[in-house]
Order: structure tokens, then C-alpha cells, then sequence
């Protein structure tokens, strides 16, 4: 039998579950994880560069999806008042930690035993 380990002791295997599907929610979607791999390395990129690299997402989506990002505590907006405006977009410290978590589940994913036929 295979041991897991959880990320703290006082976790149960269902409080665990718990933590996993809340992460999940906050990261669900079509948009999201791209965003983030666009953000990640401390780049603050402008709305305009985001919708250039993402061009299949229309403008009211990815406002929509930045917008729930940073209530989620995971994306901020920095505003520079001048003219015309000029409104950036990067990870908060929190955000930027889960790059090494995408790492692994990407490693995890390249992992992935061929399918049989």
C-alpha cells in the first residue's frame, strides 16, 4: 500500500479533499491558467499585452476572470494615474507560490502512461 503524505498533520484525508477543491475552484476555468503562466516570474503585464497573448478571449471575459482572480487574492491591479490610464496586472507573493505547484502537476501530467488501444 502507498503512503500519502499530507501537507500537515492536523489534515484528514477529507479536510485535505477539502483544501484541494477549494484551490481548484479558485483556479477553474478555461482562462485562468493561462493568465497565471503569463503573469508568473513577477511580470506585470497591461491589460492590452494580456489580450494580445490571448487572443481566442474576448475582452469581457478576461476582465471577468482578472476581476475574480484578485478577489481571490491571487492577481493584483496596480493603477498609474496619469494620462491617458495605465492599469497593470501581476501575482501577489501568494499567486506567484503556485508556480512550483503547476510545475509538479505538469511533470505529473508529462508522467502519463501511454493509453491502450
Amino acid at each position: 500500500m502507498v503512503s500519502h503524505r499530507l501537507s500537515s498533520p492536523d489534515h484528514t484525508a477529507a479536510t485535505a479533499a477539502k483544501g484541494v477543491e477549494q484551490a481548484f475552484r479558485m483556479l477553474e476555468g478555461r482562462w485562468k491558467l493561462l493568465i497565471l503562466f503569463h503573469l508568473f516570474g513577477g511580470q506585470l503585464r497591461r491589460f492590452s499585452d494580456l489580450e494580445r497573448a490571448l487572443p481566442d478571449i474576448s475582452q469581457k471575459m478576461l476582465i471577468q476572470q482578472l476581476r475574480q482572480m484578485e478577489g481571490d487574492g491571487i492577481v493584483r491591479r496596480i493603477v498609474h494615474h496619469q494620462v491617458p490610464p495605465k492599469v497593470e496586472y501581476g501575482l501577489t507573493d501568494w499567486g506567484q507560490a503556485l508556480c512550483p505547484a503547476l510545475d509538479a502537476l505538469l511533470a505529473w501530467a508529462e508522467r502519463r502512461p501511454p493509453l491502450a488501444d
